[in-house]
Order: C-alpha cells, then structure tokens, then sequence
C-alpha cells in the first residue's frame, strides 16, 4: 500500500504557474504509475497527466498539453505536475494518484491510490 500527499496548489493569476508535488510513502514508488486528476464543482474527475515508473513515458489531456509537465523523482518518492500558462478553466481540485501496473492510464477507476487532493485557483 502506498500513501500519497499533494502540495503546491494555491491561487495564480491567468498566465501564472504553480508546481504540484506528490509525496509518497508506504511500498517502493517506482513501482507505481502515477497520474494527476482534477475535479471541478459540479464536474467529474478527469485526467490531466500520467507517468510511467521509470518516467519514460508520459500522457496529457489535450486541454494541458505544451503547458503543463509531469515528472518523478523516484529517489525522492515525489511526482510533480508543472502547470505554467495556467487559465482560469484550470481551476479544480487536484489529486495524484497511483496505479500499481505499469501502464499509462487516463480513467480514474484504474487507479489503486489516491491522495487528499490539493486545490488550485486560477483568477481572471
């Protein structure tokens, strides 16, 4: 079992840029793929970014592509989600989660962990 904790969210102004960070504990993180969801009010979660276990591999939603950057650091037992660009539609919860196949996957049901969620506010 893995324990996952967000961080870095905040409000930005339209054009600003914040890092999400991901602590994890628990099993061996590079063992887990790990993904970054949102969730507006009154909307459901949607995938926003994933990464493979060694970090080779990376998937966005076409909404955050060229503007945000997931990576990992497996000696640290962190994933980031870089958001640069960032639009008031960026405003959400955002979780980190992990998935303990190795495989790039954009449906939430598909992952096994999921942190607290931390919340982002982008102001027009």
């Amino acid at each position: 079992q893995v324990q996952l904790v967000e961080s870095g969210g905040g409000l930005v102004q339209a054009g600003g840029s914040l890092r999400l960070s991901c602590a994890a504990s628990g099993r061996t993180f590079s063992w887990y793929a790990m993904g970054w969801f949102r969730q507006a009010p009154g909307k459901e979660r949607e995938f926003v970014a994933a990464i493979s276990w060694s970090g080779g591999s990376t998937s966005y939603a076409d909404s955050v592509k060229g503007r945000f950057t997931i990576s990992r650091d497996n000696a640290k037992n962190t994933v980031y989600l870089q958001m640069n660009n960032l639009k008031p539609e960026d405003t959400a919860v955002y979780y980190c989660a992990a998935s303990e196949t190795n495989m790039i996957l954009t449906t939430p049901r598909r992952y096994d962990y999921w942190g607290q969620g931390t919340q982002v506010t982008v102001s027009s």
